[in-house]
């Protein structure tokens, strides 16, 4: 499991810098190229004006949807992302919960924070924290939240029914749970779900819907919702050679009001 995580933490350390660089996520060898998916997946889904508003780009994004749209933000609410990136969606989203809201996001790599950091102080928006965390232990009291959001993370995360628990920790009763993730619609080859760099790609990780339904409501989740909005077969979007199929796809549910 740690090996995992440290191969997820590297691959995106150097996606930070490529970022920093003036790169882009299309960029071979970032999370466009050959063994990754994450990136142009999602861009479609988000208004170029309101990132070209921030000061940012398309490139920001590591995502296979927009999760701050899907979750349907509102004036006054607190919200958190899960895996929080190059900060696209908790500036997006600090911008949509203004006034009196707050966007949080949490990422474990330090060279994802800076550049978070770095973009948040370009975007002059003052209502967003970025904190350092794992998104199995986040570093935030319970019932903290009204929105849960990620992009494209859970995925990464060896232990997905620690994440979604600890999702459903945080949030205040009757908050929301607004992901967008990739999925496994047909098994992927055991040396596929084996392959480290895999993982860090959104391959490896990936499981089948209705696995990922029963740990959505395993956490105490109701109300869910899964919405397969892409499906990409052998040779595309960075999936290997052989058979099996992933998505991407979305998952809405909210936390019981008592």
């Amino acid at each position: 499991m740690e090996t995992i995580r440290e191969s997820v933490r590297a691959k995106y350390a150097d996606t930070a810098i490529k970022l920093r660089d003036g790169g882009s996520c299309c960029d071979p060898g970032c999370c466009a190229g050959s063994d990754a998916l994450s990136g142009p997946i999602g861009q479609d889904e988000y208004s170029s004006a309101d990132v070209a508003d921030l000061g940012l780009s398309l490139g920001a994004s590591l995502g296979c949807g927009n999760p701050t749209a899907l979750a349907q933000l509102h004036p006054g609410e607190v919200v958190l992302d899960l895996g929080s990136g190059a900060g696209l969606d908790v500036l997006l989203s600090a911008r949509r919960v203004s006034p009196g809201g707050h966007a949080y996001g949490v990422d474990m790599t330090d060279e994802m924070l800076a550049l978070a950091n770095e973009n948040k102080a370009r975007a002059g928006v003052e209502n967003a924290t970025f904190l350092k965390g794992t998104i199995e232990a986040i570093p935030l009291p319970p019932a903290t939240v009204d929105v849960v959001i990620s992009n494209c993370v859970i995925n990464l995360a060896p232990d997905k029914r620690a994440v979604l628990s600890e999702a459903f920790r945080i949030l205040k009763p009757g908050g929301r749970l607004a992901v967008s993730d990739m999925v496994e619609i047909e098994p992927l080859p055991p040396e596929v779900k084996a392959a480290v760099d895999a993982w860090a790609g959104c391959v490896a990780g990936t499981i089948p819907v209705e696995a990922y339904r029963d740990a959505v409501i395993a956490a105490g989740f109701q109300d869910l919702e899964v919405e397969v909005t892409n499906i990409f077969g052998p040779g595309e979007a960075g999936l290997p050679a052989g058979t099996g199929k992933i998505a991407s796809a979305y998952v809405r549910a909210v936390k019981p009001a008592n």
